[in-house]
């Protein structure tokens, strides 16, 4: 971890931790036939969706998986402000055609600090705040997650050595932690926008995420070199 990284989360990750499936049920998407399974964690009351191919892996490989937090505005809503409902899409894609899981993690709107808050942090980036100042401006951690749930769905699930699709080396630190073996990061990168280039750059700058911002941003399906740039808050 290079000395620019800010992170507050100060999250252990114990097991194991009490969470309960329930019935697993077929799930045709628009981007493939899957199975369904709805997890209870009963620590935090929260409950979470792991969305699986009936693919298997290919050459013995470790399955794919995705730990996506909720994110209502980009995954619902269509945001540009960050690059998470792209990076859904882009996961179950994958996951379909090479075998894996994605556990799509309710409660983490934010990375962690609830829509509300994630609205007000939205409000101090359009006045010149980055998304990790404005959390420290609400008196709020950077990173409020836990995986605890998520490591112990895993092992429930039979799933103790993943490729991990993520661009953030903190989540495999964090599944280590919690019993599960990352024997492989994939990154998830997905092009970047003119709503959305700073956010990235922050996330690459200050919390050590792998990604390379090589490319020019695009607006609407066209490159731009337009700068006007939000911030946001999410993996």
């Amino acid at each position: 971890m290079t000395a620019s990284t800010t992170r507050s989360s100060g999250h252990t990750e114990p097991g194991p931790h009490p969470v309960s499936g329930g019935p697993i049920v077929q799930l045709p998407t628009a981007y493939g036939d899957f199975v369904a399974q709805a997890w209870t964690d009963h620590a935090a009351g929260i409950e979470h969706l792991a969305v699986s191919s009936p693919n298997l892996p290919k050459g013995g490989q470790a399955p794919l998986v995705r730990l996506h937090s909720e994110c209502l505005t980009g995954d619902v809503f269509g945001s540009y402000r960050c690059d998470c409902g792209e990076q859904l899409a882009f996961a179950l894609e994958l996951i379909h055609r090479e075998g894996g899981t994605l556990l799509y993690l309710r409660g983490q709107e934010g990375r962690g600090i609830g829509l509300a808050n994630k609205i007000k942090a939205y409000a101090l980036q359009e006045a010149g705040f980055d998304t990790v100042e404005a959390n420290e401006q609400l008196g709020l951690p950077v990173d409020a997650r836990s995986y605890n749930a998520a490591g112990q769905i895993l092992a429930e699930m039979g799933l103790h050595e993943v490729r991990l699709l993520s661009n953030n080396p903190d989540k495999q630190h964090r599944l280590d932690k919690a019993g599960v073996t990352v024997v492989e990061m994939v990154p998830t990168e997905v092009p970047s926008r003119e709503q959305n280039l700073r956010y990235l750059q922050t996330k690459k700058d200050r919390m050590d995420h792998l990604l390379t911002l090589d490319i020019e941003p695009v607006s609407n399906g066209k490159k731009t070199a337009s700068p006007q740039t939000f911030d946001s808050n999410q993996d």
